[in-house]
């Protein structure tokens, strides 16, 4: 079970790991072991999510989230198997965080009464630079 908050936990069955070659160093070790790690989620079947995290989820995730509705996560950075599955488990966790938070409502304010005022100043004095440009009459 992977706990994400005090609401959200995902259950070992949602999720699939499947143990690939790692590209990078390694030595001769690298033609041998799978050490990197492509981690499954099946998020649009997941009963633990609620809808609005599971829309906030499709959003954040993008490139990583397929047409059958899952987020697959890769990482091949340790020579570590166990190492690589940690760390892509810790970043599942850390995107299904950031979508579980709400993003503020934004609130409609108008412009002050001195915003307005000032705007209207630079733009009259920007007119009369630009009336200034003009050709100068009787100087043949």
């Amino acid at each position: 079970m992977l706990r994400i908050n005090d609401q959200i936990a995902i259950e070992d069955w949602e999720l699939t790991e499947q143990f690939i070659r790692a590209s990078g160093p390694g030595g001769q070790n690298v033609n041998k072991v799978s050490s990197a790690v492509e981690l499954r989620f099946e998020a649009e079947r997941s009963p633990n999510l609620p809808a609005p995290v599971k829309v906030r989820l499709r959003r954040l995730a993008g490139r990583r989230w397929t047409k059958e509705g899952a987020v697959v996560l890769q990482c091949d950075e340790t020579r570590s198997q166990t190492r690589n599955r940690e760390i892509v488990r810790e970043r599942l966790a850390d995107l299904i965080r950031q979508a579980s938070v709400a993003p503020k409502r934004r609130v409609a304010t108008k412009p002050t009464l001195g915003s307005k005022k000032r705007r209207l100043k630079a733009k009259t004095l920007r007119g009369e630079v630009k009336a200034l440009r003009g050709k100068v009459e009787g100087e043949e």
